[in-house]
Formats: structure tokens, sequence, C-alpha cells
């Protein structure tokens, strides 16, 4: 806000580059009334301006929305470019709208001519992947007509972990070690993937490969703000000085999502450990933010959460628990996008 302020100051307000600026930035701060604002406001649009509301509402789940603003923009005369059909049809991927997805795809060619690129790829194989149709998204990276890249494998590795194909999944994996060797997501990805299966040796060969070609997995981590002040977590965290209060309120609050009728996600725990796996999962860095935003923020303030990698089935969980009992809006940026939790549900409609 205090920049924002700083640019009507300055006569820069109705600058439609400035305004596209603005947009950006009050997306990933996760205010998507603010970025809106700043789009309404605007007055001379251009693909540029579209292109920044519309990558906010699909940072933040709202297709609905991407889908009206980019057919309001072709209305206007407006033409899409290349980043504007990457993020219409990766709202398309996460919301599982597989025939809106081609249609918006095959219509790059046909009416827009653009040339689809490797993020376009990706958008399609991630759209069947996540709709559990992993043949026909191998087929398809398979068959396009440029080499495919880690963003298109990527997407289908993804995939095979959300639902389960630990076949695909290892082949897939192996293309990945050779196109980037020193990625540390594709090992951990393939790593939980035997594990969940049992398959606990291969689980530590996938260990020792990382260790051999110098591969070190980046430790996850969630921060929030306080009074303008930054605090950060980690899993199992213990050196915040009010720790003792942060495990109290964690202890509370498993107490009330248990009487809610809230399951323990065990596949998401590390510890191979069974009679410790539900424990660790409270010790998730995001739940340590979490308990810390319940204690330090006023009544009925939403409470923001970041977080460098992607948060777990089970946090998501408890996070829309949380959000009902607490009666507060939760907002979690994780790597892939915004999570907004509010009265027990999540924007994302559990489709992410």
């Amino acid at each position: 806000s205090l920049i924002h302020n700083q640019i009507i100051k300055t006569g820069f307000g109705l600058n439609t580059c400035v305004a596209s600026s603005l947009i950006t930035m009050y997306a990933k701060c996760g205010s998507l009334v603010d970025a809106h604002r700043v789009f309404q406001e605007s007055e001379d649009r251009n693909v540029v301006s579209w292109t920044a509301m519309i990558s906010a509402c699909q940072q933040h789940g709202c297709t609905n929305q991407v889908i009206e603003l980019f057919e309001n923009m072709l209305e206007e005369g407006i033409k899409p470019d290349y980043i504007t059909l990457v993020c219409v049809l990766s709202a398309c991927s996460h919301t599982g709208r597989v025939e809106e997805g081609f249609a918006y795809f095959n219509s790059m060619t046909t009416v827009h001519n653009l040339n689809p690129g490797p993020e376009h790829y990706a958008c399609m194989v991630d759209l069947l992947g996540r709709a559990g149709r992993l043949d026909e998204a191998k087929r398809f990276a398979e068959s396009i007509p440029i080499k495919p890249d880690a963003s298109v494998w990527g997407a289908l590795l993804g995939a095979c972990r959300n639902h389960g194909d630990l076949e695909m999944g290892r082949e897939v994996a192996e293309k990945l070690f050779e196109i980037e060797p020193n990625n540390p997501g594709n090992y951990v990805l393939l790593c939980n993937m035997y594990t969940r299966n049992g398959r606990l040796e291969e689980a530590n060969e996938v260990r020792r490969l990382m260790g051999a070609n110098g591969v070190r997995k980046e430790p996850g981590c969630s921060w929030i703000d306080v009074k303008n002040k930054t605090f950060v977590f980690t899993a199992h965290d213990r050196s915040h000085s009010r720790t003792k209060e942060i495990y109290e309120m964690l202890e509370k609050l498993k107490e009330l999502v248990k009487k809610k009728g809230y399951v323990a996600e065990t596949q998401y725990a590390i510890n191979n450990v069974e009679e410790y796996k539900e424990q660790s999962l409270w010790y998730h860095s995001e739940k340590l933010a979490l308990a810390f935003g319940l204690l330090t923020l006023p009544a009925g303030a939403p409470i923001r959460i970041k977080k460098n990698l992607r948060t777990c089935g089970d946090c998501h969980t408890v996070m829309k628990f949380a959000s009902e009992i607490f009666k507060r809006e939760i907002i979690v940026r994780d790597i892939n996008r915004f999570h907004q939790f509010a009265d027990g549900l999540c924007s994302c409609r559990d489709y992410w």
C-alpha cells in the first residue's frame, strides 16, 4: 500500500505498465481484491494488464474469473499473447476442465495465430494428468512436435504422484534425472512414492542416488508476517521464543479438528515408524505458522502463510477445519498457487 500511495503521489497511477505491475504485486501478496481494484481503475488496458489480472485470478484458483476475463478481453478486441494462454490453460488444468482446456489450446493456432511452446504443452499434460488420464497424458507428451522438456515430464511425474502410478512415475523420473540431474524435487517425489507403497529399499536407493550426484533436498519452511516482522518456521521447529505456546496451540487445534471428524493422512508423514507418523504430521512448518498466527494476530484477522514447497494434503485438511473452527480466513501460498480457506472450504475445491 505504501508503494501504491507513492505511485499515485508521483502521478504514475494511470500508467498502464505501472498498473500491471501493481496488479501482479497485490496478487502475489495475496490480495486479489486490491489487484482487481487496480485493474478496474486502469483506463487504457492492453494485453499486459489483462494478462496480469488473468494471471492473478489463476494463481488464486478463481477459474471462472479467468475464463470470464479472457472472453471479455477477446470481446474488446485485445489479442492474447503467449503468457495469456499459459494462464488460461493452467486455470483449466487446476479445475479439471479438460474439454475447455483443449478448446483453448486448439484455438491458439486456429484463431490466435500462436504457436504452442513448452509451457502450453506442459499445461496440457498437467490437465490430463490431474484428471487421472495418465496414459493419455503420456501419449500426448510423446507426440508433441518439440522435444519434451522438464516442465512437461515434471507435470506428468506430479500426476503420477497424485494418482499413485508408481511404475509410470519411475519411468518419468528417470527421464527427469537425465534432463535435470541436480533438481532435488524429482528425487524426492519418486522417493516418497516408493515409501508410500512400502518399497523402502527402492526409496533408500533413490536417496543414495541423490547423494552420489551431490544433490541435497531443499528444506521445507513456512513464514508469516506479524507487525511488519517475518517469522520463519521449519518442521519440528523449537527455535521460537514462544515455542511452548505454539505447541500448546497445536494440541488444542488437534483436539478441535478431531471433534470435527479429522483423520490424519499419514501417507504424507516422512517418519517411517507407524506409531510416530500422525504426531510428526502436526509438526509440519505450515501448521506451526498457523498456530503462531492464531496466537498473535487479532481475532478475525486473516492469517497469511507462505511456504517454499507444495503444501501437503494433511496440512490442507487441517487448514480447512481451522478456518471453520476459528472463523478465520486462512491464505496459504505454496510454490504452486494460493489456497484460500474459509468456512471449512478451500478455493481449490480440493482439486490441486
